[in-house]
């Protein structure tokens, strides 16, 4: 996989915290040349088709989405997720659940197996938030950005109260229109945006500027308040590494070897590959909490 880090954090910013760390960001764009694939049953209407026998068997194999382990049960899944699907049926439900559930344990192994399922859960229910919002994380984790900003989309007008606004934001730089990206950031909803919300929402914002070369407001953004580096956590990481490589591209390489610094002591997870940028200019030098 290419290398595009573009100062946003070592990673696609945004990512919620439901249990998705991985160093680096996926790539934007799909990287083995095919077109993002369809997703959801075939569209009715219209004048009636008839389809070959290899179409009819994909579709099935589509309907009953991938094999679900036997160790995944449905009472793994979140309770407020659970929740959500009270208007299924029990045994659709459980299905969905469990789905669900394997989506989740995938995501960071095989997100292209943790979208499979993700859409298989979709096909039994497309009009609950939590099952669109699924399929659009694992979308966004598999880098096929115009899917997932059509999940994010779908699952906010359906209500979702998870805070998706960088996610679709980024997903908008993905797709390659970083001034939307910027335009979501200004907006009045993003006004609203507080604590890692808020960060994770600059991180995109930021990012969207060096797209367009625009470094020096890019550094602004992040510099406006100027990060905190006795923070740690996920989101403090990605901000601080945001940063560095921000001012690496201003040719600011002491400042940003020492912000590098900062995110690999913030990042407890595993979320950035702060560790390896520091090797790259500093080799030899002992990452924070090594002995020299």
């Amino acid at each position: 996989m290419a290398d595009d880090r573009n100062g946003d954090g070592g990673r696609r910013a945004g990512r919620p915290e439901r249990g998705r760390p991985e160093r680096g960001r996926p790539e934007r764009g799909r990287t083995d040349g095919a077109a993002p694939r369809r997703s959801g049953p075939p569209r009715t209407g219209g004048r009636p088709q008839s389809r070959r026998p290899s179409d009819t068997e994909s579709a099935a194999r589509e309907s009953s989405g991938p094999a679900i382990p036997s160790t995944v049960e449905a009472k793994q899944l979140a309770p407020e997720i659970r929740a959500e699907l009270f208007t299924l049926d029990k045994s659709t439900a459980d299905t969905v659940a469990r789905h669900l559930v394997a989506a989740g344990e995938l995501l960071d192994s095989d997100p292209e197996a943790a979208l499979a399922h993700a859409q298989a859960a979709r096909t039994r229910s497309g009009r609950i938030a939590a099952i669109r919002e699924a399929v659009g994380i694992a979308a966004y984790c598999c880098g096929d950005w115009a899917q997932a900003l059509a999940e994010f989309r779908a699952a906010r007008r359906m209500g979702s109260k998870s805070q998706l606004l960088p996610l679709i934001a980024d997903c908008e730089r993905g797709v390659g229109r970083p001034e939307k990206a910027i335009e979501l950031a200004r907006g009045p909803e993003a006004a609203e945006l507080t604590g890692d919300d808020a960060d994770e929402m600059r991180i995109v914002a930021a990012g969207a500027r060096t797209d367009l070369g625009h470094l020096d407001q890019a550094l602004a953004l992040l510099s406006s308040p100027l990060p905190d580096p006795s923070r740690t956590g996920s989101t403090a990481a990605r901000l601080f590494y945001a940063y560095a490589d921000t001012l690496l591209a201003l040719g600011r390489s002491d400042d940003a070897l020492q912000w590098f610094v900062h995110a690999t002591a913030a990042d407890f997870e595993g979320v950035t590959d702060a560790e390896d940028r520091i090797d790259e200019m500093a080799p030899g030098e002992p990452a924070p909490g090594e002995q020299a």
